[in-house]
């Protein structure tokens, strides 16, 4: 799923490449991805792109008064072409859920693969009538470490989750608070409501150093690379069976909630293998 530093880097590319640019059409594909009705989509059809940016994990492109918002879900992405062709979409058909025209023939695709369409396009005048924006707790890298200890102090909740739960915090999604987590040295089954003053310092300079970081590998990317990029700068994620880079531990592997974390014993846990809870449960 694109998380804080890509959808920054796509909304950083859309300024460089597609402000100024007048809105020729906008095409739906995937009727289900449109989840508003008025304005019309057609309201677009003239409207010159005056600025693009980010909410969270929210893509949002600004036509005047009005705003293109795009969430890309966990299999959504821009495809970005200098040149897009003449033939009109099919309802319903491949992976295209909406397409832009622009006015010099250039624009994007916003496509998703897999069976589960979660992708999510609004068309509004105030952002915040987008729900999920509306909900969004403060920007992951907006808050300082007396804010986030704040914020984390009443949480009953394992870190893992509540870094990922965008109503907390917006921004980090799977990957990156693995990622958090392996430099802050954290379980992700710790409670956040118990962190030491020492952890917390470590997580709140975990946060800034992940996101930073990613978004420096990021912006400037073109649209095209920046999920090779990605996956390129991770750490523990997606890296199963790998060594640990700090310490050369293997980095293993559990279910959690609708996805799975990868994390270092070493680094992390004490050296102890974390419980599948998931799998357990099964097992009863």
């Amino acid at each position: 799923m694109p998380e804080l530093p890509e959808v920054e880097a796509l909304a950083a590319y859309l300024r460089e490449r597609a402000v100024g640019r007048r809105v020729e059409r906008v095409d739906v594909s995937a009727i289900s991805a449109l989840k508003t009705f008025d304005p019309p989509l057609s309201a677009t059809h003239g409207l010159t792109i005056t600025g693009a940016g980010r909410h969270g994990k929210f893509l949002d492109i600004e036509l005047g008064d009005l705003h293109l918002v795009i969430h890309l879900a966990r299999a959504g992405w821009l495809h970005y072409r200098d040149a897009l062709p003449d033939t009109l979409l099919k309802p319903g058909s491949g992976p295209i859920a909406l397409r832009v025209r622009l006015d010099d023939g250039s624009g994007f695709d916003l496509t998703e693969a897999g069976t589960r369409k979660k992708l999510s396009a609004y068309l509004v005048t105030d952002v915040n009538q987008v729900p999920g924006i509306a909900r969004l707790g403060p920007d992951a890298l907006g808050l300082d470490l007396a804010g986030l200890t704040e914020l984390l102090r009443p949480l009953n909740s394992q870190i893992k989750g509540v870094l990922r739960d965008q109503q907390v915090l917006s921004g980090i999604g799977n990957a990156y608070s693995d990622e958090i987590l392996h430099v802050a040295r954290l379980s992700p089954y710790a409670r956040a409501d118990r962190l030491t003053p020492e952890q917390l310092e470590s997580l709140h300079s975990a946060i800034q150093q992940v996101l930073t970081e990613a978004l420096e590998r990021s912006v400037g990317q073109k649209a095209a690379t920046l999920k090779s990029e990605k996956r390129a700068g991770l750490r523990v994620h997606g890296r199963t069976g790998q060594p640990c880079p700090v310490c050369g531990d293997t980095v293993r592997e559990v279910s959690f909630a609708d996805s799975s974390l990868q994390y270092c014993p070493t680094c992390q846990t004490g050296g102890k293998p974390l419980a599948d809870r998931r799998l357990s449960k099964l097992l009863r």
